[in-house]
């Protein structure tokens, strides 16, 4: 049986507030909750205001206050801007609250433009790129209380103290995190709607060369994909053509322009290469009604070997981002 999860961006829509974008988020939490998928995650970005997420340990500590059953998690913490003892603590104290509920995923892209990294670190230097597999080691250290003989911070406890640990997960859209957490024993999660090419071979990758580890003890694999289904093909293409106008104008820098609706992606000038980039994206991307999409996706979860399948529906309209979860949830009979 095909599990799925929500990566939630937290979109701000034209005419709404950012305030109305997190009530949304928590709308659809309780609302996937109930339909029975299996995850809920929040993303990070830093001074892009059509999307509300920029801190996703709040965040998430409403969304788990909020529902019951599903797990809770990030998607995903931008290790290079903290530091691994404070994420750490961070998710002890969401742990403690929501135990066995808490997943902690990691990425290590910035988040933002330039001037919004160097903001975040604050004058630390960026070289804490190049010591990812460090702070990963010692972040898994501070979530298991056990740092090697001799380390530095040997003997410095993470609080508070709890008997449970978060999932932890690495999140890439290539094939350096899959590296990573095969070598350190992490969960990984492809990001595939970022990047269409080469996750088949990163997620193979993962699973030949695994071996537990400081972040985790058995491999486990998902792939995030945008999926937007709506009763008929013809009403997802409208829903999607959006989606495809918002994709190109953040390729091309327009990060804080409103998300358009299917009507101005109707009227475009597009060029012949914006017509090539949209064909592009479409990699990144399963749209259709019902039997298109559930055999599109049966298929892609095939391809990649995996049986998770991370969701994130992209369109300008709540209510058709709500049908489309409704829709999957029966489709794949989630909750039964």
């Amino acid at each position: 049986m095909l599990k799925l999860g929500v990566l939630d961006q937290s979109p701000v829509i034209p005419g709404e507030t950012a305030a109305d974008a997190m009530a949304r988020t928590l709308e659809l939490a309780k609302t996937v909750e109930r339909l029975g998928y299996t995850r809920y995650w929040v993303s990070e970005h830093h001074d892009t205001p059509g999307l509300a997420g920029s801190s996703p340990e709040i965040l998430i500590a409403a969304i788990a206050a909020h529902t019951s059953r599903i797990r809770v998690g990030s998607a995903g913490v931008l290790l290079p801007h903290y530091s691994p003892y404070k994420v750490a603590e961070n998710f002890r104290v969401l742990e403690a609250l929501y135990p066995g509920r808490i997943d902690l995923g990691i990425g290590r892209a910035p988040g933002g433009m330039p001037i919004a990294s160097e903001a975040l670190r604050y004058g630390r230097p960026k070289e804490r790129e190049e010591n990812f597999a460090e702070m990963l080691r010692d972040l898994g250290g501070f979530l298991s209380d056990w740092m090697e003989p001799g380390h530095r911070f040997e003997g410095v406890r993470a609080t508070p103290l709890v008997d449970t640990a978060p999932e932890l997960w690495l999140l890439g859209s290539s094939g350096f995190s899959a590296d990573r957490a095969s070598e350190l024993g992490g969960a990984f999660s492809f990001a595939h709607f970022i990047n269409g090419d080469g996750g088949h071979e990163a997620v193979r990758r993962y699973f030949a060369n695994y071996r537990p580890g400081p972040l985790g003890a058995s491999p486990q694999a998902n792939v995030c994909v945008i999926v937007i289904c709506a009763d008929t093909d013809e009403e997802a293409e409208r829903l999607a053509s959006s989606t495809d106008l918002r994709i190109l104008l953040l390729e091309q820098g327009q990060f804080r322009r409103p998300f358009p609706t299917p009507e101005e992606a109707a009227g475009y000038p597009y060029t012949d290469w914006d017509r090539m980039r949209i064909q592009a994206n479409r990699r990144r991307m399963i749209v259709g009604g019902p039997e298109k999409v559930r055999a599109q996706m049966l298929e892609f979860s095939k391809g990649y070997g995996v049986e998770e399948l991370i969701v994130l529906t992209y369109t300008y309209d709540f209510q058709a981002r709500l049908r489309s979860y409704e829709l999957l949830a029966d489709l794949f009979g989630l909750g039964r």
